[in-house]
């Protein structure tokens, strides 16, 4: 069985932005390439996040990533 989705919403710009991105990439969708970076994100390089503590190092990590990325 499939695992339940969510909704989740992003600006239009970004989702443009990552259309254009994603052509020949092998991603068949936003949905794809958006799943795949943040789960990339919260691996923590290979560090269990499941606990919910992040250090201040790790958030800010994950802040510039997802600034690189046109997230924020």
């Amino acid at each position: 069985m499939p695992e339940p989705r969510v909704t989740i919403k992003i600006p239009r710009p970004l989702y443009e932005r990552i259309l254009k991105s994603i052509e020949g990439s092998g991603f068949s969708s936003a949905t794809d390439f958006i799943v795949y970076v943040l789960r990339d994100v919260m691996s923590g390089a290979g560090r269990d996040v499941t606990d919910g503590e992040l250090t201040r190092e790790e958030l800010e990590a994950i802040k510039q990533r997802l600034k690189n990325l046109g997230y924020l």
